[in-house]
């Protein structure tokens, strides 16, 4: 199995080419940094700002908004009052529960407007499946953030065996559970493109209620299936033998109510 990745890439638009070259030019699994932007430019890729006039205007005006919304918790002064720099404090750093409904860092988040995950999975007419990912992360994020986008299991995931997989939604979580290495191991187990995606939701839904994410899963065959909590969703798929992409319209499973999503099964 090859993997290539790079995270936190500084000035260099085409991050998924970088991570291809990593995977076809070197035996390491994932480069990060001003060092992956060296390397980028070693394989011919450009150097390119990367801000525009919306990026610097969407900063400006969170900025004057008093940084809101932002990732950060137990610290001084107030993240949810006002910008940096903090300091940590120590009340409320033992408190592990789930993110609560007004965290600031979860309100609106994710949604269409402040993160840009990408996730594609690819089946050859050999049998052989490629999945990646590209994301520009949360917006507003801690600076030196890395999301699931650039680690493999995370936001994109794929086995000849077995079938692949890709996410989008709260990449911090998505971290923790790994949806997509579970949803294509849970395939490998016997279930169903639609059962597997809903499982991988619900054991993150499971523990963080406020969870909004998604994910579509396809196997060997062909057949494929989305889940997703907090949000409807939508993915696009095409076969060899269709012209144009189908959209697929998920609406989003519950702990109370699982196995809505939906399934086609390819012939």
């Amino acid at each position: 199995m090859d993997v290539g990745s790079v995270c936190d890439l500084r000035h260099v638009k085409h991050a998924i080419a970088t991570a291809r070259a990593v995977m076809d030019y070197t035996t390491h699994t994932t480069l990060s940094g001003l060092q992956a932007t060296a390397f980028a430019l070693e394989m011919g890729l450009k150097l390119t700002n990367l801000s525009t006039p919306a990026s610097s205007h969407s900063y400006y005006s969170w900025k004057e908004a008093r940084c809101q919304p932002n990732f950060r918790q137990h610290v001084s002064p107030k993240a949810s009052d006002a910008c940096g720099p903090y300091q940590p404090i120590e009340e409320g750093v033992s408190d592990r529960s789930p993110r609560p409904a007004d965290d600031p860092a979860q309100r609106g988040w994710p949604s269409s407007g402040n993160h840009d995950t990408i996730a594609m999975v690819a089946i050859d007419a050999d049998g052989h499946i490629a999945a990646g990912a590209s994301s520009n992360g949360a917006s507003h994020k801690v600076p030196g953030r890395v999301g699931d986008a650039c680690v493999a299991g995370g936001a994109a995931y794929a086995d000849d065996e077995v079938g692949g997989c890709g996410s989008t939604g709260d990449g911090d979580l998505h971290l923790r559970f790994q949806p997509c290495y579970q949803a294509v191991e849970s395939m490998r187990q016997g279930m169903s493109p639609k059962l597997a995606a809903e499982d991988a939701i619900l054991r993150i839904a499971k523990h963080y209620p406020q969870y909004v994410g998604a994910l579509f899963a396809v196997d060997k065959a062909g057949n494929h299936a989305g889940a997703s909590h907090g949000w409807i969703f939508q993915y696009a798929f095409q076969t060899h033998d269709t012209k144009e992409p189908e959209i697929v319209t998920v609406q989003p499973v519950s702990i109370m109510t699982p196995q809505v999503t939906h399934e086609v099964q390819v012939t």
